[in-house]
Order: C-alpha cells, then sequence, then structure tokens
C-alpha cells in the first residue's frame, strides 16, 4: 500500500515538474522577439551586405545579407539594435515589439575607408589601427565636388598637401606632400606603383580619367605603411579603383562648365553573376577651351574590369584603365609685367595670357602643348590557401606613347619665344613665321631668309631648309655640322615607355596576434626619347645633323601630335624619323619586403623591412657610331631599400595615439647617374639618405572627431649638377667647370591637425590646419670638374636655413555643409595658403645661393621671394531627386563654384627678384618675377542619372 502510495506521489511530482518546465519555456518563448530590417547606403541608397547588427548589452547579434537583409532573434521584446558598417557611422534604433524595425540608413564616414575590395598587394591603413597620419577621400566627395578641376585639387582639403595647376593645361597639376614634389611622393593604383621609374615624375594628364572610376583615395603622409621600398619621402597617394563586383546597375553623367567645358560618362556594373563573373565598364570623353588663352583640350578615358571567382578560394580580377589626351599648354611662366601689358587696364594683370599660343590661318596654334596615351592594365590573383594563409599576385604592364609640342630652329638667331615674334597681344606670329620660312620678307623679324647653301644633297641647294637650333658636339670626336640658315618648325619631344612589373605577397596570420608578410617586388621599365617633326611651317625641307650615324638627313616626314596617333600604345617607333636626339633609358628593378604586425584589443604594432636593387642602362643612337661599344653604357646596380615601424595604442573607445619611425636609402634618379646627356657615368653616385619620425594622437565621438599629428622627415645627401665660373676675390676667373653637388639636405617639420564635426543630423563641419618649417640644412660643397671630367676644385652652396620652395608652408580650411530638407545639400569651404617660397631647386635661381668666389656669402645675396599669402572660398549646392519606386535610381544635379570671389593670386613664381626701391611691384612683388597665377571664379554644372 505504501509502495502505491509513493509512486503515486512520484508521478504527481513528475507531472508538476513538467508543467513548471513547459510554463517556463512558453515565458522564455514569448520573451524573446525576431527583429527584421535592412540596411542601406545613406549616399547611394543601396544594400550594405556584411553589416554588423547587435543588440544592445548582449552578444546576441547578426549580419546583414547580400541585400542588406537581417533577422535577429532578440531576448526581449523592447531593447536597442546598434548597426555598424566599417567606413559608416554607427546608429542606435530601438524596437518595442517583435517585427521589422524597417530600412535604416547609415552615413558615411570621412575618416574611415569603405566599399573597397583590398587586395593583398594593398596597403591601406586602418582607422585606430595602422600607426600613421592618413586622410581618406571617398568616392562621394569627389562625384560631388571635384567637376572640371584636376583630380589632385579634391586633396587640397587635406593637411600639408599643396597643389597647383602650374600653367593651367588640361592635366597640368601638380602636387606637394609636406613640402616633398611629386617625384618623391609615391602614387599607387591598387597597390600598382605609378611613378615614372627615370625620374619619379606623375604626369595627372595621364590619369585624369581616374576620377571616375576611383572608389576611393587616400593619402598616408610621411614614410607610409606600404610594404615596397618606394619614394615615399612625403607621403603615399593610394587610389583604390571600383571593383568588378560591384552592385548591378549603371549611370550616365554629364557636367559642363565655363570655357566651354563639357564632360560625359558612361558606365555599367553586371554585378557578380551565378557562373561567377562579373564585369564593369566605364567610358567618358572630356573637352573645352581652356580657362588659360590657348590651352584647349580633348581627352577620353575608359576603363574596364572583369572578375571571376571559380570558387571560394580563388579569385582572379583583371583591369585596364587608360586616357588618350592632347592639350595645349602654358608652358612658360611670363612676368608680373607682362600679364599686366597685356591686361584691360594697365594696372591689373591678365592672369589668363599665354604667351605660347597664337593663331594660323584664325586658328589657335601653338609652341607649348602635350599628347599621351599611358594605359595601365594589371591582372590581381588572390588565394586564400588556408584559413591562416592567403598568396595575393599582381602582374601589371603599361605602355606609354606622346610627348610634348615645342618649337625647333631659329630665325636670325632668335628662338620663338623672342619678343619680334609676337604680336600685339603678345601672341606667336604664326603666320608670319610661316610666311618668312617661305621665303618673305617680314622686316620686323630682320633679314629676309635665303636658300639653303649648307651641306649635304645637291639637290637641296637654294631651297628653304629649316634645321635645329644647338651647336652640341659629338661625343666621338666633338664635331657638330649646323646651319644658322635654320628656321623655326614645330617639333615633339617623344618620352614612350615600355614597362611591364609584379608584385607577390604572402600573408600568414600565426595566431590572433601575429600576422606576418613577405614578398617579391619586380619591375622592368624602357623609356624611348627623341624628336620628330610636327610641321615644318612653310619650309620646303628639314635637315637633321644631330646623328652622327646618318649627317646631313634632309626630312619632310611629319606627325601630328593627335589623339589618333597615340591609340595604339603597340606601335613599333624603330621606323619614325627621328631629329635632334635619340637615347633609351633603361631600369630594372628587384625588391624584397618583408613584414611583421602585432594587434590585440588595445595595441597594433608593425615593423617592416624592404629592400631594392635599381639597374640603369642608357644607349645613344645619336652621339656614338653605330660601331661604337659605348653607344650603350654599362649597367650601373644600386641597392637601396627602408626600415621602417610604427606602433598605435587605443587608450579606450575614443582617445588613441601612435608613433612611426623609419630609415630610407634611396637610389638618384636616372640622371643623377649619368652626366651631361651622354653615357657618362657619375662615379660620384650616392643613394639619398631620408629619416622620418612622427607621432600622433586621435579622438573619436559619435559628434565629433579629430587628428594631430607632428612630424620630422631630414632628407640628405641630394643630387644637382650645375656649370660654374670659378672666380678670385676680384672676380677674376679663374677657371669653368660643371660643379656635381650630392650632399643638399632638407628638414621638413610641422604639425597637423584635422577634425570633422556633426552636432546633428543636417550640419557638419570639417577643417584642417597644418603649420610646416620646411628647410635647408648646412651648405654642401660640390666637386668641379673641367670638360674633360677631371676635377679642377671645388664650389659651395650657402643654403643653411634657406626655406623650400613651391609649397605653402601653412594652409587651413574650414568646410561645412548643411541638409535644409532631405535630399538638399549645401556646402562652402574658405581655404588658405600662406608661407609659400619661390622655386628654388631645378631653377636658375638655386644657383644664386652658390659662393663660386669662396668668399663665404651668397653669388647672389641672401634674398628669397616670400610670395603673397591668398584666401579662397568655395561653395556648391547638390540635389538628388529619386526616380520611381527603386529608391536605387535617382538623379542627381550639383553646381560648383570655385574661387567665388575671384581672388587674383601668385599660385607659385620661378624666379626669385627682390623688389628694391623704385622698382614696379604687384602686391609687393616684382613685376620681373615670372609667375604662374591661380584661376579666378569657375563653375560646372553637372547631371548624374543612376539605374
Amino acid at each position: 500500500m505504501q509502495a502505491v502510495l509513493k509512486t503515486n506521489k512520484h508521478k504527481q511530482m513528475r507531472k508538476i515538474y513538467f508543467t513548471v518546465v513547459a510554463i517556463f519555456s512558453v515565458a522564455v518563448a514569448f520573451s524573446q522577439s525576431t527583429i527584421t530590417g535592412t540596411v542601406v547606403d545613406g549616399e547611394l541608397n543601396e544594400p550594405l551586405p556584411g553589416a554588423s547588427v547587435v543588440v544592445q548589452g548582449t552578444t546576441v547579434g547578426a549580419s546583414t545579407d547580400f541585400d542588406g537583409n537581417f533577422t535577429i532573434e532578440a531576448p526581449s521584446s523592447k531593447g536597442t539594435l546598434v548597426i555598424s558598417y566599417m567606413g559608416y557611422i554607427s546608429k542606435k534604433v530601438t524596437f518595442n515589439s517583435a517585427g521589422s524595425v524597417g530600412t535604416i540608413t547609415l552615413e558615411e564616414d570621412a575618416e574611415q575607408l569603405s566599399e573597397v575590395v583590398v587586395t593583398g598587394v594593398m596597403d591601406i591603413a586602418k582607422d585606430r589601427e595602422t600607426p600613421v597620419a592618413v586622410s581618406t577621400i571617398r568616392a562621394s566627395e569627389i562625384a560631388e565636388k571635384l567637376g572640371s578641376q584636376e583630380f589632385p585639387e579634391i586633396l587640397k582639403s587635406t593637411p600639408s598637401i599643396y597643389v597647383t595647376k602650374q600653367g593651367g593645361g588640361f592635366g597640368d597639376s601638380r602636387i606637394n606632400v609636406r613640402g616633398f614634389d611629386q617625384r618623391n611622393t609615391a602614387v599607387m593604383i591598387n597597390g600598382v606603383p605609378v611613378n615614372d621609374m627615370e625620374n619619379g615624375w606623375v604626369y595627372w594628364s595621364n590619369w585624369a580619367g581616374l576620377s571616375d572610376v576611383t572608389s576611393a583615395m587616400q593619402v598616408q603622409r610621411g614614410l607610409g605603411s606600404s610594404k615596397l621600398a618606394i619614394s615615399s619621402v612625403g607621403g603615399t597617394i593610394n587610389i583604390i579603383t571600383k571593383a568588378a563586383d560591384n552592385k548591378e546597375g549603371g549611370a550616365v553623367a554629364a557636367t559642363v562648365g565655363n570655357n566651354d567645358y563639357l564632360k560625359t560618362t558612361v558606365s555599367y556594373n553586371t554585378g557578380l553573376m551565378e557562373n561567377g563573373l562579373s564585369v564593369s565598364a566605364m567610358l567618358g570623353r572630356t573637352a573645352g577651351d581652356g580657362y588659360v588663352q590657348g590651352t584647349p583640350f580633348e581627352a577620353y578615358n575608359y576603363f574596364l574590369a572583369i572578375g571571376y571567382r571559380p570558387n571560394d578560394k580563388h579569385d582572379f580580377q583583371f583591369m585596364v584603365t587608360g586616357a588618350p589626351q592632347q592639350h595645349f599648354q602654358r608652358g612658360y611662366a611670363e612676368s608680373i609685367s607682362n600679364y599686366i601689358a597685356y591686361g584691360d587696364n594697365g594696372v591689373d594683370p591678365n592672369i589668363r595670357y599665354n604667351s605660347d599660343f597664337g593663331y594660323r590661318n584664325g586658328k589657335e596654334d601653338t609652341f607649348s602643348g602635350n599628347f599621351y596615351h599611358k594605359p595601365k592594365a594589371m591582372i590581381n590573383w588572390d588565394w586564400t590557401i588556408s584559413d591562416k594563409s592567403k598568396l595575393s599576385s599582381v602582374v601589371y604592364a603599361s605602355l606609354g606613347r606622346g610627348g610634348s609640342i615645342g618649337s625647333i630652329g631659329r630665325i636670325n638667331g632668335g628662338p620663338s619665344y623672342y619678343g619680334q615674334f609676337k604680336d600685339a597681344n603678345g601672341h606667336v606670329r604664326f603666320d608670319d613665321i610661316v610666311a618668312w620660312n617661305r621665303g618673305v620678307n617680314i622686316p620686323a623679324f630682320g633679314d629676309q631668309r635665303t636658300g639653303y647653301t649648307g651641306g649635304g644633297d645637291p639637290a637641296y641647294q637654294g631651297m628653304y631648309v629649316n634645321g635645329g637650333q644647338y651647336s652640341y658636339g659629338f661625343e666621338d670626336d666633338g664635331d657638330h655640322i649646323f646651319s644658322s640658315e635654320n628656321g623655326i618648325s614645330q617639333r615633339s619631344s617623344m618620352n614612350s615607355h615600355n614597362w611591364y612589373g609584379t608584385i607577390i605577397n604572402f600573408h600568414n596570420d600565426v595566431n590572433d596576434n601575429w600576422a606576418f608578410d613577405v614578398g617579391v617586388d619586380a619591375r622592368m621599365y624602357k623609356g624611348i626619347h627623341y624628336r620628330r617633326l610636327v610641321d615644318l611651317m612653310g619650309a620646303d625641307v628639314y635637315v637633321d645633323n644631330d646623328d652622327i650615324n646618318n649627317t646631313y638627313n634632309f626630312t619632310t616626314e611629319t606627325y601630328a601630335p593627335t589623339i589618333g596617333n597615340i591609340w595604339n600604345v603597340f606601335k613599333s617607333v624603330d621606323d619614325e624619323t627621328k631629329i635632334d636626339y635619340y637615347n633609351d633609358g633603361k631600369v630594372n628593378w628587384l625588391g624584397g619586403f618583408a613584414q611583421v604586425e602585432y594587434t590585440n584589443d588595445k595595441i597594433s604594432a608593425f615593423m617592416q623591412g624592404g629592400f631594392s636593387n635599381q639597374g640603369f642602362q642608357r644607349i645613344d643612337y645619336f652621339n656614338y657610331l653605330d660601331s661604337d661599344p659605348e653607344q650603350k653604357s654599362d649597367w650601373v646596380n644600386i641597392i637601396g631599400g627602408n626600415i621602417k615601424g610604427g606602433l598605435n595604442y587605443n587608450i579606450d573607445e575614443k582617445h588613441n595615439v601612435f608613433g612611426n619611425a623609419g630609415y630610407y636609402s634611396k637610389q638618384p634618379i636616372f640622371d643623377g647617374i649619368f652626366l651631361n646627356y651622354v653615357n657618362d657615368i657619375n662615379e660620384d653616385h650616392q643613394n639619398e639618405k631620408i629619416l622620418g619620425l612622427e607621432v600622433g594622437y586621435g579622438f573619436r565621438s559619435q559628434y565629433f572627431s579629430a587628428n594631430v599629428n607632428v612630424y620630422r622627415t631630414s632628407w640628405e645627401d641630394r643630387y644637382l649638377t650645375n656649370g660654374v665660373d670659378i672666380t678670385d676675390t676680384s672676380g677674376n676667373l679663374l677657371f669653368e667647370g660643371t660643379a656635381n653637388y650630392d650632399g643638399i639636405e632638407q628638414v621638413h617639420m610641422g604639425v597637423e591637425v584635422d577634425f570633422t564635426a556633426r552636432p546633428n543630423d543636417f550640419l557638419t563641419f570639417n577643417g584642417m590646419l597644418s603649420i610646416g618649417d620646411w628647410q635647408y640644412s648646412g651648405n654642401p660643397t660640390g666637386t668641379v670638374y673641367d670638360d674633360g671630367q677631371n676635377i679642377v676644385g671645388e664650389a659651395e652652396f650657402i643654403l643653411d636655413g634657406v626655406k623650400v620652395s613651391d609649397a605653402a608652408q601653412t594652409t587651413m580650411r574650414l568646410g561645412a555643409t548643411v541638409e535644409p530638407v532631405e535630399n538638399l545639400f549645401i556646402d562652402a569651404s574658405w581655404y588658405h595658403a600662406g608661407n609659400l617660397y619661390s622655386s628654388l631647386l631645378d631653377d636658375d635661381d638655386i644657383f644664386k645661393f652658390q659662393d663660386e668666389n669662396s668668399d663665404g656669402e651668397p653669388d647672389g645675396g641672401d634674398f628669397q621671394l616670400k610670395l603673397p599669402s591668398y584666401d579662397l572660398i568655395d561653395a556648391g549646392i547638390s540635389y538628388r531627386m529619386p526616380l520611381g519606386k527603386e529608391k536605387t535610381k535617382y538623379l542627381n544635379l550639383r553646381l560648383n563654384v570655385n574661387n567665388v570671389f575671384d581672388e587674383i593670386y601668385i599660385s607659385e613664381s620661378e624666379t626669385n627678384v627682390e623688389a628694391e626701391a623704385g622698382d614696379d611691384t604687384w602686391n609687393g612683388v616684382n613685376t620681373s618675377n615670372r609667375v604662374f597665377w591661380g584661376f579666378g571664379r569657375t563653375w560646372n554644372f553637372g547631371l548624374r542619372y543612376r539605374f
């Protein structure tokens, strides 16, 4: 009986237990909530796949799918979702019940980089992790604010960057970073180097089309985070192009502006298709008359990317982009007095004046222009070997064809830029030059032309024969055949090249904290330099006497400097008739690199080292006989490299500090290896030494973000050469020679501040301040050689304390953007540039600081021209008009006005003339100085339809 009662009791207890469990389970089930929603980009209104969605205060989270959708099982029916995505401002959304929270819009964060497929050969700095000073310009900002400006000009909103349009021709702008020019600032496209391998230069006219296909542009100031042993003395500009697997859709855009500016583009992306293929393509055209007189231009740009992902382990990307263009230039910086003389009132300068152009048969013609096509093609292969290891490779090629337009020859001893060849408006008298070349008497030109009486084929006696203007001797025997009856012709200086390379990088995550990279960087470059005729300008024939292997070469072969002649970059140049000079420059590069990284929740650090062997060879087809073995120089191999490291410490969620240091041993440029424009090797060449130090602080919050950086970069053993006349203290000439200076040192120090403030959803402020102290250090001594390369003495530069020129050492900017109503944005900015000094290096004026008579004082005095500071106001307004029910389709309208108040300012000076009592001046500057002006007020209006 007791057993029965005990059994019944156990059954009742089990029923109670299961009832309690059931009730608890139901309660838990009812307390959980299924929350759904969609996360989209606030700029493009497109889905954001991979966005993080977390229930605040819990570890419950989910990621958005390919279409931006998410589903999350929240532990309660009430709470807050935290949505975040790299490159966007995190957002909190509350929920009070199960169901959909609708569409959540994330706004871009200008401080971070997003929507970029980063391959293993690309080194992109990460916010609060990579210990370098960095600024990122997003695609939306480029599309909105660039307008008709040059591509580099979008960077002037960042600290320590100075951009000038130089003469004002299409694509002729240049950029300085922390006071270092483009030769010492590394430019990279998707991790692939762009700087010319002979001289390090970057010509932006060759890359004008990049603005239409850039996903983001990141500037790393200082030594940067690139693993390659590249010339990043001032910094690194990383241009990341769109990937083939962008979202499906396309766009059509058109922009008009001042001086008949018209730009049209069309693009389309297939998106990632089921077969693993994806394609992105773009084609555009830009043309206009140019802001400066006589600078019309026409340019095309194209981009094609094809992607293929056969599986999760392999990703192939092919890309080719190019921008064939032709444009007239203002290549010569005129004196301020001439700008005033050719103005309207004799007081204000005509900043559009251009002395290099004129009219021929009623149409514009020029003695200064450029035409070029430099496509770059690359194939990327990313191989995910395992969860920890990845091999990334890129093979690339660049074939460049084109050159510059100029004049060659003289009329009665005078070159084309002499005053007698200019009309009352200061323009070239092309019709009169043509007439004189044909034998017509032009009294202003001096003696009337007579028929040819020089050597060579007697069939040309008595004809009007044009020729060269210099009497350089052949290297072999010093002889040179030269005619004073040479006339003036148009010519092209061709600078074509063939460039091939590869970068291979192996990455391994050792564990959660440690990772390393090792890789190879190999390049092969051949520069092809010569001149060819553009136009005989009325003459019967041209005679070239500069080729020792073919003297008295009479030719009528001409080549028009047009886009049509440079589209085909595979065309051989061997059969072209060459004049004046012809040589090849070869540069081979083999480098290796390695990097170790450490990261945890607070600290991220890296140590990187790289080396490169650069081999240089020069082949001169004109100055040496074909039978002369010295026609081809020996290879000169020089080892260089770098070592650098840095550490970032995240104090908390808002504050971080970082520091980095690095040392570079940088090989000299090609012209520092070969002297006197022949195959003479500079036996005293040595590497330039760069030491960089930097510390920084960052602050991040929901409403305000800021960065502060302090840096010091020393650059030693710069190379420079120049002819000198050594005299005694009484001014008596002791000897003449050529001085090679290789101990020039520059020290660049400064502080940089940039910030972004968002007090509310419709108002944003951003700004920057950079203050630099860039100057030369020490007084280098150069060795002087005579014509036989014998050492005959020394010469000194008095440079200690002289300011580095060509870039404003103080810049400031303050900008604001307001959204008064939905989809309407109004923005304006103020920009200030000061402490800008006239050009010195690479210009004759630096030699005023020579001490040829050894009296301890610079021969030209210690004056250095400081240009007036200037302030610019830019403004813009844009409106996005949704089209149809699909939010991804819209029409965007944008108006930009640059230099709203039409300020007249000097952007750079090529001379260094002091204003003394009685001299004519403009704004305190001696009017005999030769300068380039910044543009006055310009405008552009664009329409962009996205579908």
